[in-house]
């Protein structure tokens, strides 16, 4: 049996291919004939490039239909998929591309110059550009994946591949500096994907509106592979817009989002009930969802979020019930397949509503990290769960709450932000003598980045400078929305920064 995932999506495509399966915000129209045959063709080209099994292909480009058809030619043809956050800036790509060596590089116009650079550093022979379908200017030429890879012949067959061979690989911030590169197998894939499917009750008809990113998990595995697998036509926007999304939502069913979309269509007094008479699921995760964000949506709308909870190295882990209880706060039960388990420091079972460590084991689990073994031996216990690195508690009647997070994960508009990385950039500036950064409460983010920086002796530290500073080397997500000039910071006995009094202090300040 082939267990390439492609081959389990492509067997639920419809018998009528000429249904459509995207419709983007400009109107352009893409049947499931046409995704076949542009995925065929993408991956014909991969194969003619010289890339076997196995190779990565590194994609750092902007949402469009052709970025989607990228990924599944990847599977197709076997090739490992890195996706890369298109704000990530040069030096952070640099290490991506340094870690997992692709075979080829797709990237978007704008980072021409750098990416070529970067390219000839890491020797890596072929580098394309994609662009999105607005973009026609740059979707020619020699670079041009998309004119090069649409006249291929295309590929007939579907690679073979086995359970545990790699699908993708996505980096996740590394808490001491170094990003990790989660292995993601066709087998994780597509028990995540089968187990969401039939738990959300995809069915016959249901219209996904997706305005998440591709670069991810929530939007490439859990959006597109649930409605691939259902094939649904998915009204296929760019970015989340506001005005947009309202004057779509009449004809979707399902929409998946992150907090901050439902804060701001809450905040737009055009968004009604009779915007989602249509509606048959609202989905959150990502980040936290507010209890009020949460309570003002079912007021507006009548219709209760389903909030689950995941992260990049797993999948979905756990979700509230389609048809059971929603509970506002909580992120719902482990799903089918799925071992969760709380623990105390010493590793013994937290009883029902004890707080401790999230351990998970299942299908739906990554292998490990790329190229790091002793990093898999630490995040792995002796029976096989894995560590999640988040805090939470089990209720007596299996739900889920997360109530904190190791490491002092910022998890901001959806997107994971990890301090040491901003601290290891702010520290080196002239006249800092320490840093910490934090994650305080902020209406539409969820969360929003601050740091806190001690000032050496006789220093100036002026917040544009600290900002211009460290601008062009981290994406726009990850810049501290503020910063504070303290004296020194708050530590506990044995020396630790005590962030939790950083928070405290500072809790106000966006509200």
């Amino acid at each position: 049996m082939n267990a390439n995932l492609y081959a389990l999506l492509q067997s639920r495509f419809c018998l009528n291919r000429s249904q459509t399966a995207l419709e983007t915000a400009s109107g352009s129209i893409y049947s499931y004939a046409m995704l076949e045959d542009m995925t065929a063709r993408y991956a014909g080209f991969i194969s003619a490039l010289g890339v076997v099994p196995g190779d990565r292909i590194a994609v750092q480009v902007e949402k469009s239909p052709e970025a989607l058809f990228l990924y599944l030619a990847c599977l197709q043809s076997g090739a490992v998929f890195l996706p890369l956050n298109s704000a990530y800036q040069e030096v952070e790509v640099d290490y991506f591309l340094g870690d997992a060596t692709p075979k080829v590089v797709l990237h978007q116009p704008k980072s021409d110059s750098w990416m070529r650079a970067l390219c000839g550093k890491h020797q890596i022979a072929h580098r394309y550009m994609l662009s999105d379908d607005s973009d026609t200017e740059n979707q020619q030429g020699r670079h041009s994946w998309h004119e090069n890879a649409s006249k291929a012949s295309p590929m007939l067959e579907i690679v073979h591949r086995d359970h545990d061979d790699l699908a993708a690989i996505l980096y996740t911030s590394g808490t001491t500096g170094r990003s990790k590169g989660a292995m993601i197998t066709h087998k994780n894939l597509a028990s995540n994907a089968l187990t969401l499917h039939a738990y959300w009750g995809f069915k016959p008809g249901d219209i996904l509106l997706h305005a998440l990113p591709i670069f991810h998990v929530h939007g490439l595995f859990v959006a597109c592979h649930t409605a691939l697998l259902n094939a649904s036509k998915m009204i296929f926007h760019s970015k989340f817009d506001v005005k947009q999304a309202i004057e779509v939502l009449p004809r979707a069913t399902v929409f998946m989002g992150v907090p901050t979309m439902y804060v701001r269509l809450l905040s737009d007094a055009t968004f009604a009930k009779e915007t989602c008479a249509n509606m048959r699921l609202f989905v959150s995760g990502s980040a936290p969802l507010l209890a009020e964000t949460f309570h003002a949506f079912l007021e507006r709308t009548g219709h209760v979020i389903l909030e689950r909870y995941g992260m990049t190295e797993t999948g979905m882990i756990t979700s509230n019930p389609l048809g059971g209880d929603r509970r506002g706060g909580t992120v719902g039960l482990p799903l089918p397949g799925v071992a969760l388990r709380v623990v105390d420091d010493d590793g013994r079972a937290c009883v029902a509503g004890d707080i401790g460590g999230l351990q998970v084991k299942g299908d739906n689990v990554l292998p490990g990290y790329w190229q790091m073994p002793d990093k898999n031996k630490e995040e792995f216990t002796n029976d096989g769960y894995f560590k999640t690195g988040d805090i939470g508690k089990i209720d007596v009647d299996g739900y889920v709450t997360i109530v904190g997070r190791a490491r002092d994960l910022v998890i901001s508009g959806g997107y994971n932000v990890y301090p040491k990385e901003i601290e290891m950039l702010l520290d080196e500036i002239v006249g800092v003598a320490e840093s910490a950064v934090i994650g305080l409460p902020h209406a539409d983010f969820g969360e929003a980045v601050a740091a806190v920086l001690v000032r050496k002796p006789g220093a100036t530290l002026a917040e544009p400078d600290i900002l211009a500073a460290i601008k062009g080397k981290l994406a726009a997500f990850k810049l501290p929305k503020r910063i504070f000039v303290v004296d020194d910071l708050p530590r506990n006995a044995m020396g630790k920064v005590q962030k939790n009094e950083l928070r405290k202090r500072y809790a106000d300040t966006f509200r």
